[in-house]
């Protein structure tokens, strides 16, 4: 009963926000204060509202993975890479705030569409369960070089943010593949790129 109220609690504080890190954020010694002009904020805070949206959606798959994972060893691996995914999401969401924007007003849905598919993955079995992690890993790590690329030079808050998430997404997939996760096909590599560049484009405007 207590393992669930927990699920119950993460699922919520995905979706509605409030969630808690337990790690600081980084970038948080770097001056708050610094000139951007507004359609620089404005870009910042969509990609970082992206990125938010990546983060409900992790939770949502590493939960649903987790519930029907059958190697108890696999389970804690996704537990201690879902708490820091967590943080990612408690990150993303005070830097939203300092920005002046919000989350995204579809998280709802981009968290049940995600444990739906995480739920899918897991029922497969833990091998590609933990394919379907580390692909998802790469490609996040992926969108995280090219925000990167995209971030004002100015806003090194953001910055140290996605650097660091892309540092722990890099590890996350790593231990998939050392878990025992197998190479999915390329057709749902495809698919999967085909999800992700619809919901980024939709999570940076709403």
């Amino acid at each position: 009963m207590d393992r669930l109220i927990i699920e119950f609690d993460t699922a919520l504080r995905s979706v509605v926000g409030g969630a808690n890190a337990h790690r600081p954020t980084p970038g948080s010694e770097v001056e708050s204060g610094v000139s951007m002009d507004a359609k620089e904020r404005a870009h910042a805070a969509g990609l970082m509202r992206v990125n938010h949206v990546g983060e409900v959606c992790a939770q949502a798959l590493y939960q649903s993975q987790k519930l029907v994972a059958r190697n108890p060893e696999i389970r804690q691996m996704l537990d201690h890479s879902g708490q820091e995914e967590m943080d990612h999401l408690a990150w993303c969401e005070a830097r939203l705030q300092e920005l002046g924007s919000h989350t995204s007003y579809l998280n709802p849905i981009w968290y049940a569409g995600s444990f739906a598919i995480g739920l899918a993955a897991g029922l497969a079995g833990d091998r590609w369960s933990l394919g379907f992690v580390a692909e998802t890993e790469k490609q996040v790590e992926n969108h995280l070089e090219n925000h990167l690329a995209q971030l004002p030079q100015q806003d090194q808050r953001s910055r140290a943010i996605v650097d660091q998430m892309r540092i722990d997404e890099i590890e996350h997939g790593e231990a998939a593949i050392l878990a025992g996760g197998a190479v999915l096909p390329e057709s749902i590599k495809k698919a999967m790129q085909a999800v992700s560049k619809i919901m980024t484009s939709t999570a940076y405007k709403i």
